[in-house]
Parts: C-alpha cells; sequence; structure tokens
C-alpha cells in the first residue's frame, strides 16, 4: 500500500505545476488511463474473440434446435464448438478482471487513516474543495446537493449517467442489428450464448447506471477511477466496435 501512496504521490508532484491544488485528483486521472492503456490489447483480444463467436451464431443456433431440451448437452457442445475453433467464451472478462486490483488499492488508499504507520496525507488533498476521502453523504452534510462539493457529484453523476445511456442505447441498437452478436455490460464483461438477450432485455438498464451507486457510496478517488475507467470504456468499445454498425453486421475484425 504504501509503494503505491507513493507513486501517486510521485505523479501528483509532477503534475503540481499545471494542475496546482487538483494535483493528486488529476494523478489519479492519469494512473487509471495508464492502466487501462496498459490492458487495452486484451481488449483488442476481446474484440476479435467476440466478433469470431458472432461467425459462429448460425452454428450455435443449430446446435440450440438440436439439443434444445438437453441443456446439458446443448452447453457442452457450444463449448466443444468454440474449443473447436479456438475461440474463448471468457475471454470478455479479462479486461474488468484485471481492473479489480487497482480499483481496490485506490478504494483502500483512501479508505485508510495511516499508511505504513504514518498519517495519510493524500486525505489532505481535494479536488475543487472536495476532500479525496470524502464520499457523497460527505458532500450532502457539507452545503447539500448545491454546495460546492455537491455540484462536483452532480458533474460526476451526470457524466457516468450519459456514459451508461450511450452504452446501453449502442448495445441495444447492436443487438437488435446482429441478434446472433455476443454483447457485453457497461464495463466490458461478456454476456455469453443464449442467455445474452434475455439477460439484456431484463438486467442491462441496471447494470448501465449501477456505476452511480459506486461512484456515490466509495471515496471521491476511487470515484473519479470509477468514472474515468468507465469513460474509456465506452469510447474504447466504440471505435473497437465501429465497424459493427446499428444497422449492420460485422464487416472487419479489429487489428
Amino acid at each position: 500500500m504504501s509503494v503505491f501512496a507513493n507513486l501517486v504521490a510521485r505523479l501528483a508532484e509532477l503534475l503540481e505545476p499545471f494542475f496546482h491544488a487538483s494535483a493528486t485528483a488529476a494523478a489519479i486521472v492519469l494512473f487509471t488511463a495508464c492502466v487501462r492503456l496498459a490492458i487495452h490489447p486484451l481488449s483488442r483480444a476481446t474484440a476479435r474473440g467476440q466478433k469470431a463467436r458472432t461467425k459462429l451464431a448460425p452454428q450455435i443456433a443449430e446446435l440450440r434446435k438440436k439439443h434444445g431440451k438437453n441443456p446439458e448437452r446443448l452447453q457442452k457442445a457450444i463449448l466443444e464448438l468454440h474449443a473447436e475453433e479456438k475461440v474463448s467464451p471468457l475471454s470478455g472478462c479479462l479486461p474488468s478482471l484485471l481492473q479489480l486490483p487497482a480499483f481496490f488499492l485506490m478504494y483502500h488508499l483512501f479508505s485508510s487513516t495511516r499508511i505504513g504507520g504514518e498519517p495519510n496525507r493524500l486525505l489532505d488533498h481535494t479536488l475543487f474543495a472536495s476532500p479525496l476521502g470524502d464520499r457523497w453523504t460527505d458532500a450532502l452534510s457539507d452545503g447539500g446537493v448545491l454546495g460546492p462539493q455537491g455540484l462536483l457529484y452532480v458533474a460526476l453523476f451526470a457524466i457516468v449517467a450519459a456514459v451508461a445511456t450511450f452504452t446501453y442505447r449502442r448495445t441495444k441498437q447492436q443487438m437488435a442489428a446482429s441478434p446472433g452478436m455476443p454483447v457485453a455490460g457497461p464495463d466490458g464483461v461478456e454476456l455469453p450464448g443464449a442467455a445474452a438477450m434475455g439477460a439484456m432485455a431484463k438486467v442491462m438498464p441496471l447494470m448501465s447506471f449501477a456505476t452511480l451507486i459506486t461512484v456515490a457510496v466509495v471515496p471521491l478517488a476511487a470515484a473519479l477511477y470509477v468514472v474515468t475507467s468507465t469513460t474509456w470504456s465506452a469510447v474504447e468499445r466504440a471505435w473497437l466496435y465501429r465497424d459493427v454498425p446499428a444497422g449492420g453486421s460485422v464487416v472487419a475484425t479489429a487489428r
């Protein structure tokens, strides 16, 4: 934890001439971007895998007709098809799973009053007068929704809501255009196979906007990580799936 704290502090020192009192917040955004950039090759591989699975949709439809009354046999046949075509049905989870350690480090760093036996000085840093260790409830008790801290959270909620709406609409459009195409939630976690459409219709609205709850309950520093990462995910997926228009099918693979 102390190593991670020193990394954030060092980044903040480098950014201080440009961002002054908000240097630590800027360091968190930069750190998040570096994490996402590091796992970008996996995201590209995931996109290629999802497009490859799209091509298997007709074969999977035939398997459902053949084994529709035997779920266990159907699942086995689909897995065998994936293995035969050298396509992993679970690759879509990897980018999100690899982000979890960084998120939890950020969460614990700004939830701990002491680091390495010393007071956690990072808790004194702010973004627009909002301490990075505070939560939304603290903002509400200090000025309310329209106070300086409250307005910062209003801005974060607005960004998350806009990103979630974009992700939700784009995914629904892709599903309507290519029913057999594997789809993913707001953080890139794939909903594979036959369960995708039903789960998307019922769960996706909650998944898309669940980030709002996360931003409200975690420390502001962790909220910045979540907002930055979620926005990156939306932009990244829009670019990686730019060849999957709302009204068409896959015409090329990610390179």
